[in-house]
């Protein structure tokens, strides 16, 4: 067991229709928390993991997280996916970008997460943690009781052997999912065309029993709104 990882893909085309006003007239991952934008947050903590590639995908005030992306001085390349003709949803991003990543698995972060390490990083932690023969993908989870500022009920169980399957209909499940995973290109091997959610290659690697979960053993934080900031940068100035 265990992957290198070559490239991540960032996900930053959503509207960020939850974070308005404050996206009114910036994209959400350039929206500011605890003194740099979101999507900073997650680009530090993928540089910090030593990957040489990364891939951003734009549609919201595309131009703006372009420009910025430009002056970023890393110690990665950075590519762009374009979707301003179309907003292609999480699998239809991956799918999009696909021909611009390098290597197999690729990580998968999606721009609005912030997090901090547990006992190690948890990106080495979750590549440390790939099988390749037995996985299509390996998400990092979060007990839902640590997942701050998260308001769900759950997205997934977790069987002994790190196996996930779907939260019921009205009922609760103990982990959050943190929007970190690492995939394989099989993954998206016979994906729809156009827009589509990642849920439904999540629900086929399900059913083949090939979908894996590591609990994530730092802070994490769901900032999805405007009065989720300041609870979030009261608890990172803790850290």
């Amino acid at each position: 067991m265990s992957a290198t990882i070559e490239s991540a893909m960032v996900m930053a085309a959503g509207l960020g229709k939850r974070m308005r006003p404050l996206t009114a007239t910036r994209p959400k991952p350039l929206v500011r928390i605890a003194g740099k934008p979101l999507i900073d947050h997650s680009l530090d903590r993928i540089e910090a993991a030593g990957i040489g590639h990364v891939v951003v995908n734009v549609h919201y005030l595309a131009d703006a997280l372009e420009a910025h992306l430009a002056a970023q001085k890393r110690r990665f390349t950075i590519a762009i996916s374009d979707e301003r003709g179309q907003l292609l949803e999480t699998g239809g991003g991956m799918v999009k970008a696909l021909p611009l990543l390098t290597g197999d698995p690729i990580l998968i972060v999606n721009s609005d997460n912030i997090w901090t390490d547990g006992p190690q990083d948890s990106i080495r932690h979750l590549a440390r943690h790939w099988d390749d023969a037995g996985m299509d993908a390996l998400l990092l989870v979060i007990r839902q009781a640590s997942a701050t500022g998260h308001r769900g009920r759950g997205d997934f169980h977790m069987d002994p052997a790190g196996r996930l399957s779907r939260r019921k209909p009205g009922r609760i499940a103990p982990f959050v999912y943190t929007g970190i995973q690492l995939v394989s290109r099989r993954l998206l091997d016979g994906a729809p065309d156009g827009p589509f959610s990642t849920n439904i290659l999540w629900d086929r690697a399900i059913a083949a029993e090939r979908l894996y979960g590591l609990s994530h053993m730092g802070q994490w934080f769901d900032v999805g709104t405007p009065a989720s900031i300041a609870p979030t940068e009261a608890a990172l100035s803790e850290v």
